[in-house]
């Protein structure tokens, strides 16, 4: 495993494109990352985080226009992405193809997608493959221990020793200031709904939609 600045992620998208597991930070927390379309890449996140297989990984586009080949994005959609996109919001949204949902089962039809800022994105746009992330926990540990996904270089060590993954590179980052979630939108209906509450607040959601937009 090899600990490496942002300034080296070269070596971190190698390792992706390697069938490997990569984390890396974001303003919200650590994240850690597979090749999207390499079932037992991704399908080994699920199994180490304890994560059910109903709760997809989010696909992290590396651009608005690379989305658009692969997802349907109506006019809600656009709005939210043209708004807040790169940032954390993630949008549901359907796929143009069957075949290339059947490819990245990991996360979901419809997709958990997004365009990360910082170093998450830059990793989306160095990649010759899907990037697919989600949070480095275990999933549902809601005890009164739980601190929840890793923002420091420590409680990354702490999940690992917890998960049984095996990582290749891990990008320090620092510590990550927010812990908090992305913002989930349902985006697979005309009519956007709001399915989880997070750093981008529903009243920006309402105000980009110029609607009222309630949680699901």
């Amino acid at each position: 495993m090899r600990i490496v600045r942002p300034a080296e992620l070269d070596s971190a998208a190698c390792a992706i494109e390697a069938g490997e597991l990569v984390i890396v930070p974001t303003a919200r927390w650590y994240m850690i990352c597979a090749d999207a379309s390499n079932i037992d890449a991704s399908g080994s996140i699920f199994k180490g985080k304890r994560r059910p297989s109903g709760k997809s990984l989010a696909y992290v586009a590396p651009s608005l226009a690379v989305c658009e080949q692969h997802f349907q994005l109506g006019a809600e959609a656009r709005k939210l992405a043209e708004t807040f996109w790169p940032g954390d919001l993630a949008l549901l949204l359907p796929w143009r193809n069957p075949e290339d949902a059947a490819q990245h089962a990991a996360v979901g039809s419809p997709a958990l997608t997004t365009i990360a800022p910082g170093v998450l994105g830059e990793l989306a746009a160095r990649a010759k493959v899907p990037v697919a992330a989600t949070t480095a926990n275990i999933s549902g540990d809601a005890g009164p221990d739980d601190l929840g996904p890793a923002v420091t270089l420590d409680e990354v060590h702490v999940f690992l020793a917890a998960s049984g993954l095996t990582v290749s590179v891990i990008v320090d980052g620092g510590v990550c200031p927010a812990a908090n979630h992305m913002t989930i939108v349902d985006c697979f209906t005309p009519e956007a709904k709001l399915v989880r509450t997070g750093l981008v607040h529903q009243r920006a959601v309402t105000a980009a939609l110029g609607r009222e937009v309630r949680t699901s």
